[in-house]
């Protein structure tokens, strides 16, 4: 079904999502979860069975059925484009590999200031346009339905520590190393990330995406108070006030940030997702009250019995405190063996908790 701009403002007043985004009253607490489309589905394992995860992101068919695997299970609130925060740097000249069993790995790491002036800035549409159709595909089936989807792409710094250490990483060493010694040089890769991302996320707002959500997945593992207000929050703050030139809601996410979580905040965003480390009221104080967060169930409590996991959704409904603007999810991503039936008790249980009927 088409879209048209009267089922797109339709959306925007009745989304609990996008409602909570702004912190407008909602008729229950939207929930949706990090990789909730993922390997815990066996939907989802059926067709990573036949194809490789760059392949299914390349395909538009694919990564939009996935993206409603989810959907059409539980009762979420809002879906997320299946994709990953990396590809976009193979158009920037980096290859990239999911390999089993390893995960990401980029086979040309940056290692020099020459490799950094050598990345190239595409545009989404050169570089990114089987995701943009896959969000179009997955916007014209969901917007009739009243269910918002939101696009998504990686912070600059955890795209640069992927891209300079070549892959996962437990000390940053080879990331820091060049962030401290070559200062021009980050300043350049920075900016080149921005510049590539704030593109990226304005045409997934232009293909159907609703909202959008940065990962900034490894700053708060890897960077101390004052490197993070030097070497990071520089570059988010200009993607995010680049970004506000949509008018979609953003989500500032990040992992491991709790000890300058007000700095992290400062960047931008409508919404600021939290991880599990710090109780949620604490955290949304240092936040402030006039912003919406997101979280922030530890994604381990999906692996335990029915009782201790309804405990922990109850304190964070509790610590939430019914305030305006608070969108239930985990403080990072749902694991691949967590039960289907779990992931479905909690989406209707938040929901029953928390609805106002």
């Amino acid at each position: 079904m088409k879209m048209n701009n009267s089922m797109k403002n339709n959306l925007e007043k009745t989304s609990p999502f996008l409602r909570a985004c702004r912190r407008q009253a909602v008729p229950h607490t939207p929930i949706w979860l990090m990789r909730q489309a993922g390997r815990y589905m066996p939907e989802y394992r059926a067709i990573r069975a036949k194809y490789g995860m760059l392949e299914v992101m390349r395909t538009p068919e694919l990564a939009a059925e996935v993206t409603l695997q989810p959907i059409e299970a539980f009762s979420m609130d809002a879906a997320i484009i299946f994709s990953d925060i990396l590809p976009p740097l193979i158009g920037m000249g980096l290859d990239l590999e999911f390999e089993k069993g390893v995960g990401p790995v980029i086979h040309n790491p940056i290692s020099s200031t020459a490799d950094i002036e050598k990345l190239s800035t595409p545009t989404a549409a050169e570089n990114m346009q089987p995701t943009l159709d896959a969000i179009s595909l997955v916007a014209a089936e969901l917007t009739p339905r009243g269910i918002p989807l939101i696009g998504f792409c990686g912070a600059p710094f955890t795209l640069a520590s992927y891209a300079i250490e070549g892959g996962g990483s437990k000390t940053y060493a080879k990331t820091k190393a060049l962030m401290y010694s070559e200062p021009a040089a980050w300043d350049q890769l920075m900016r080149k990330l921005v510049r590539v991302q704030v593109d990226y996320l304005l045409k997934q707002v232009e293909a159907g995406a609703s909202a959008l959500q940065v990962f900034d997945s490894w700053a708060g593992l890897a960077l101390g108070l004052q490197d993070y207000v030097r070497y990071v929050q520089p570059y988010n703050t200009l993607l995010f006030r680049e970004v506000a030139r949509s008018s979609a809601p953003t989500i500032n996410f990040s992992t491991g940030t709790a000890v300058y979580l007000h700095e992290v905040a400062a960047c931008g965003g409508d919404v600021i997702g939290v991880d599990w480390r710090l109780p949620l009221d604490m955290a949304w104080e240092m936040i402030g009250f006039d912003r919406a967060v997101q979280g922030n169930l530890d994604p381990v409590a999906l692996l335990t019995p029915w009782p201790e996991l309804k405990s922990r959704v109850d304190d964070v409904l509790e610590r939430a405190n019914g305030r305006l603007g608070h969108i239930f999810n985990l403080g990072h991503g749902i694991f691949p063996n967590v039960p289907v039936d779990n992931v479905r008790r909690l989406v209707e249980y938040v929901h029953e908790k928390t609805s106002n009927n």
